[in-house]
């Protein structure tokens, strides 16, 4: 079987480091990698060193990125194990992000929202995938 390839979910911000708190601090992933001035980009990697997935932000100079169009444009992490759900959503309290009602009450039944500095929403959901 080949290997599975890295997934990296990119997006744009104004303000790289507002976001570190979140993701570094409140999610627990580590920043693996930052750079400046990159053909007129700014941006941090994050994610773990033993994860299929990372996350890029970037800050393009001279534009504006802006916040997250809507309510509903989430991240979704899956906890099987309530013990571990319940540690990832007191990192993120400890950190200092408040839950957030969820626009999709789905996601409020087995799960915590919480909004990131540039609005977009990441689900802390208490469930196995498929669930």
């Amino acid at each position: 079987m080949p290997d599975m390839p890295i997934l990296r979910v990119a997006r744009p911000s104004d303000d790289l480091d507002a976001l570190l708190p979140f993701y570094q601090g409140g999610l627990g992933l580590t920043l693996l990698y930052r750079f400046e001035n990159h053909d007129g980009f700014d941006g941090i990697i994050l994610g773990n060193a033993a994860s299929p997935y990372h996350f890029e932000f970037t800050r393009a100079h001279g534009h504006v990125a802006g916040r997250c169009p809507t309510l509903d444009h989430l991240l979704v992490f899956y906890f099987p194990n309530e013990k571990e759900w319940n540690s990832a959503v007191r990192r993120m309290v400890s950190a200092g992000f408040a839950a957030v009602p969820a626009y999709n009450p789905y996601w409020d039944r087995r799960g915590k929202t919480f909004e990131d500095p540039d609005g977009y929403r990441l689900v802390l959901q208490c469930a196995a995938w498929p669930g």
